[in-house]
């Protein structure tokens, strides 16, 4: 992973009306005081940091919302292709005006979106684009944005070969980064992760990273330029051809199991496709010297963030920022209390330690967060 050079101011998206927002993996915390827990929060060992070498790379920008929008020029918008993807066509209904609707009825791939991504790019339907993404047709639910607004946003902020987003910022503050964020939610995700990554060659290192606010991002709502997709489709491909050819049996079924929606929230899906959605960050923060990317913000879901997650969020980025152990020891003890009383004693008996590295593993790409 790399560090940034150059922190590209940005402008605020006008406010939109609250939609539903994603669920997160456990269940929702009003923002109150936290009540004395059930449990007493799980003992820590002992942490170490790990020291980052120094690479030099490009900042991340990371977006305020503009106070105005800012319409994107005709000529402009002919350069930005964005497709909101649909799967049955009662839901044809759903699709914001300001995307080219992308009809995926009667693709059965384990890939989901990812599979979209390799069919656009295989048809030709981008030649030509400057920027394409292809987004869910549940996407103004999920962030607050319509599609208008994210036009506005990237005509607001040219130059860069990547936007992106993290619709689930309360990941953000409750978890060193989005694997260990997938074990509660995936039965033995970890476990598959190691082998996939042992296999792959993908350093076991980003297991257990201590990343930053600004590299989550847990949606496949990304906006790209076609040198980026190339790199980033080529990547993936290869890490899935390798992935097939030398897990054993018993990881291989389990990849393609739908254990891994334990709960049917992603109709059925297999674990395939959360591992793939989180080699996004992998790909970015490797390659920040390569691309310049832009975070941009999400206010109206943001804003339901309580007053205990904004602070954690805000203790871990200035824990890596600094480097500073004490500040990311605390970050940890606040964590524990405030899952213990927001998801109780068993399930932090559960799973507590799983998500709980024994060391703060800072990663290389550190990222300066506009204030």
């Amino acid at each position: 992973m790399t560090t940034s050079k150059k922190t590209v101011p940005a402008k605020k998206p006008a406010a939109q009306a609250p939609t539903t927002a994603a669920k997160p993996a456990a269940k929702k915390v009003a923002a109150k005081p936290i009540a004395k827990p059930t449990a007493k929060p799980t003992a820590q060992p002992a942490v170490k940091a790990v020291a980052a070498k120094k690479v030099a790379a490009k900042k991340v920008a990371v977006a305020k919302p503009a106070a105005k929008a800012v319409p994107a020029p005709a000529a402009a918008a002919a350069k930005l292709r964005l497709f909101q993807i649909y799967y049955r066509p009662e839901q044809r209904s759903a699709l914001d005006p300001a995307f080219e609707p992308y009809n995926n009825q009667g693709d059965n791939s384990a890939l989901l979106e990812y599979n979209v991504f390799r069919k656009i790019l295989q048809s030709g339907q981008v030649q030509g684009a400057e920027l394409w993404g292809a987004l869910s047709w549940k996407f103004q639910e999920k962030t607050g944005l319509t599609g208008t607004d994210l036009r506005t946003i990237i005509a607001a902020n040219p130059g860069h070969d990547v936007y992106y987003c993290n619709p689930h910022p309360e990941f953000e503050a409750l978890y060193h980064n989005l694997w260990l964020q997938g074990e509660p939610s995936h039965p033995n995700f970890l476990v598959l992760c190691r082998e996939f990554f042992e296999v792959t060659g993908i350093p076991l290192d980003n297991l257990k990273a201590f990343v930053p606010s600004s590299l989550f991002a847990s949606a496949n709502y990304f906006v790209a330029s076609p040198k980026f997709w190339a790199d980033y489709t080529r990547f993936v491909d290869a890490a899935i051809t390798k992935a097939e050819a030398g897990m054993s049996k018993t990881a291989k079924a389990m990849i393609y199991s739908s254990a891994a929606d334990r709960k049917g929230t992603h109709a059925g899906a297999s674990y395939l496709p959360f591992i793939v959605e989180r080699l996004f960050a992998v790909f970015l923060a490797n390659n920040l010297k390569k691309y310049s990317a832009y975070k941009y913000a999400l206010p109206v879901v943001e804003e339901k963030l309580n007053v205990h997650l904004k602070l954690l969020k805000q203790m871990k980025d200035v824990s890596i920022n600094t480097k500073s152990l004490w500040m990311a020891s605390c970050w940890v003890n606040y964590r524990n209390l405030y899952m213990s009383n927001a998801y109780g004693a068993d399930w932090c008996k559960k799973h507590l330690k799983s998500i709980t590295p024994t060391e703060f593993k800072y990663t290389n790409a550190a990222t300066e967060v506009q204030a």
